[in-house]
């Protein structure tokens, strides 16, 4: 799960990035409202975390301006504000949930994985497609063959990135960025290799699942006996 963090208190910001990446997330942090609304509209993360009160843009115009950009991740605010005009303004901006600082760690973590479940086709833990399902924390592959097999983490994330935008056309672009991140100086034919690994993959478990590539556009995975 690929998640963005805006906070622009830097202790807060550390500590709530280091809880996450314990819990398993990849996650992507920004401590101005300008910088984690550009990385937002990319539409590459599965949720989105967002302080009300930072510097440039503050988290209700941020959660306005990605709404306006026809994203529909899934957006958590974090305030120290507990008035309910504040809630009905968050809301109202495009939020989906709403958490009063100080907050305990468990209610965050739990509703982040309500978010997540909420935009993602989850069934027991897996995110499934067709005859596959994957089981992202333990990072394997199961297909209806009775087979499976256990996947590295770059190609954990592009099947978890393509099963969860099935029907979907995905440029190499938004790959690159949601599986190495913006810091990375990935070279676009990276992407081409991990993709062949996890077309390996997945014809080792059997799977009618094809990655099919479209030149020029992306990649897009389908049901083989799908046309």
């Amino acid at each position: 799960m690929k998640l963005l963090l805006a906070e622009d208190e830097k202790r807060m910001n550390r500590t709530l990035c280091e809880l996450l990446k314990q819990e398993g997330y990849d996650v992507d942090s920004f401590e101005n409202g300008e910088d984690a609304a550009y990385a937002a509209e990319s539409g590459i993360y599965d949720v989105i975390v967002l302080d009300v009160m930072m510097p440039g843009l503050d988290g209700f115009r941020v959660a306005k301006r990605v709404r306006e950009a026809g994203v529909t991740t899934p957006i958590l605010m974090l305030t120290a504000k507990s008035e309910l005009d504040d809630k009905v303004d968050g809301l109202d901006s495009g939020a989906d949930d709403y958490l009063t600082k100080p907050f305990m760690t468990r209610e965050l973590l739990a509703r982040i994985r309500a978010l997540v479940r909420r935009g993602m086709p989850f069934s027991d833990g897996r995110l499934t497609y067709g005859d596959i399902s994957l089981d992202i924390k333990q990072a394997i592959l199961f297909c209806d063959s009775g087979k499976s097999v256990r996947v590295g983490e770059k190609e954990l994330r592009i099947l978890e990135y393509l099963m969860a935008n099935r029907g979907r056309i995905l440029s190499r672009e938004q790959i690159a960025l949601k599986v190495w991140g913006y810091d990375s100086e990935t070279e676009y034919n990276n992407v081409e290799v991990y993709m062949s690994f996890a077309r390996k993959k997945l014809s080792f478990v059997g799977s009618k699942c094809e990655i099919k590539a479209l030149r020029g556009i992306g990649y897009e995975l389908r049901q083989a006996d799908v046309r």
